[in-house]
């Protein structure tokens, strides 16, 4: 057998520049595989942003349905002061403005679930008149809602027997028509159906939420 002659020197110089080439290859390669791992895109960061309200959005709901469930919402919207004209307690408006009342559930669902999550809120609860429009009261009002607030919302029925709440909280002797038909009292509720049926009214309870 011949023993293996070197190879000619243009033959070498090309095997040396073709694993040049591999190696930097290879390093760019790497290089690419690493930028994606690690880069933080304007997409990324819309992709985290939509999750966190779609959890805020779950969270209204669940906060909703929850009270709903106990009553809550019916006793929240009939927390109302027939002869002021405003829900009990309130200061210079007709909602609230801070803390909701600790006599109704809503209030402490909303508090203990989004107050100390620091999400802001506010509270409507959206009805139609007797004409048929639409209307929207303010029980919970905390300022303009940013770009990625959420919404969620929940019915509730009002029966012509219903009664309004007392300042703590417990039944009075008012119904809701009752209050409706005294001329001396106004009620944000005003009785759209007929009134053979025994419903007063349908309303919507509605959580706008964002992120402070």
């Amino acid at each position: 057998m011949r023993p293996d002659r070197p190879l000619p020197r243009s033959d070498r110089a090309q095997a040396h520049t073709l694993e040049a080439a591999i190696a930097a290859l290879l390093l760019l390669t790497s290089v690419g595989i690493a930028l994606q791992m690690t880069a933080v895109t304007p997409l990324s960061a819309s992709t985290s942003s939509q999750h966190l309200e779609n959890q805020l959005e779950k969270t209204s709901k669940g906060i909703l349905a929850s009270n709903a469930e106990t009553g809550g919402l019916k006793e929240a919207v009939l927390y109302w002061n027939d002869t002021a004209d405003s829900f009990y307690n309130t200061t210079g408006e007709k909602y609230y403005t801070e803390d909701p009342p600790k006599n109704i559930s809503l209030g402490e669902s909303l508090n203990r679930t989004l107050d100390k999550r620091n999400v802001a809120y506010n509270v409507n609860i959206v009805y139609q008149n007797e004409r048929g429009f639409q209307r929207r009261q303010r029980m919970i009002y905390r300022g303009e809602p940013s770009e990625h607030a959420v919404r969620a919302s929940h019915s509730v029925t009002i029966v012509d027997t219903d009664k309004l709440r007392n300042s703590d909280g417990t039944l009075s002797a008012t119904t809701v028509t009752d209050a409706a038909n005294d001329p001396d009292k106004s009620l944000y509720l005003l009785d759209s159906t007929n009134s053979t049926t025994g419903v007063y009214n349908h309303v919507r309870v509605e959580v706008i939420a964002w992120r402070i």
